[in-house]
């Protein structure tokens, strides 16, 4: 019995090195589809060059680096439900959503129901998970990380939940006054992500009061401002995230 030849460094798969790039883009407040659909085009164009890869690798040639993005923003009122949320957990039929000048989205991330609105910010980001490290967990656990270090920069000891993704103050064992501050939701299509997390700053959190937040009926939400007891600009809170976020990924921005 013979031994199969080694393959030589012309024949072996070509891989790119990996792009820990993040391009970044600060859109200020913008409505919720355009956001969305922007989100779809970015994923869909780096899924392309992803497919494009494997191509090449089987020829033997070169395959391209793959892009990751960033989006940055604020929306007007609007509810999301993910794919596993239940539609009850919206309290506001059509015509109690035109009172309170909100929209209402069916979309494609995980989890229930969630709001974003003016004074919150939401980070969308557009990853190649195989730049970084491709595990759905690590992800989540990442973009938790970074909000939990830029909250301490505002003195507040914030942390995780068992069960519960996302980022919560009172979350000790035993603790009276649990009271969630920042959601998150993915969706991750050939380790491509997309949606990401909402940070409550200044929202009015009225809001949420239409809905049962996360399908988590016995838990408070609750804001930076209202824990700090003062308005504190998102312009503020975005720039401080930043750079907790590119050190947690390895990343720079382009």
């Amino acid at each position: 019995m013979t031994n199969a030849p080694a393959l030589t460094d012309a024949a072996a798969p070509r891989l790119a090195a990996p792009n820990r790039v993040l391009a970044v883009r600060r859109l200020g407040l913008v409505p919720y589809e355009p956001a969305w659909a922007l989100q779809e085009e970015l994923l869909a164009a780096t899924v392309a060059i992803k497919t494009g890869n494997r191509q090449a690798q089987a020829a033997g040639t070169a395959p391209a680096p793959t892009p990751n993005h960033l989006l940055l923003c604020q929306h007007p009122h609007t509810y999301t439900l993910g794919k596993s949320g239940k539609p009850e957990h919206l309290l506001l039929d059509a015509a109690g959503l035109a009172r309170h000048g909100a929209t209402y989205h069916r979309i494609n991330r995980g989890g229930d129901i969630t709001y974003h609105g003016p004074g919150q910010l939401v980070g969308y980001p557009i990853l190649d998970l195989d730049n970084f490290r491709p595990d759905i967990h690590w992800y989540l656990r990442t973009l938790e990380e970074a909000v939990l270090l830029t909250l301490a920069g505002y003195g507040l000891r914030a942390g995780r939940i068992a069960g519960l993704t996302g980022v919560w103050l009172g979350w000790e064992e035993g603790a009276s006054n649990p009271r969630k501050i920042c959601a998150l939701g993915v969706k991750c299509s050939r380790w491509v992500t997309m949606h990401g997390f909402a940070l409550n700053v200044n929202p009015d959190l009225g809001y949420f009061g239409h809905i049962v937040p996360c399908g988590i009926a016995d838990k408070a939400v609750t804001s930076l401002a209202q824990e700090l007891g003062r308005p504190v600009p998102v312009e503020e809170v975005q720039e401080r995230l930043l750079p907790h976020l590119l050190q947690l990924l390895g990343a720079t921005t382009a």
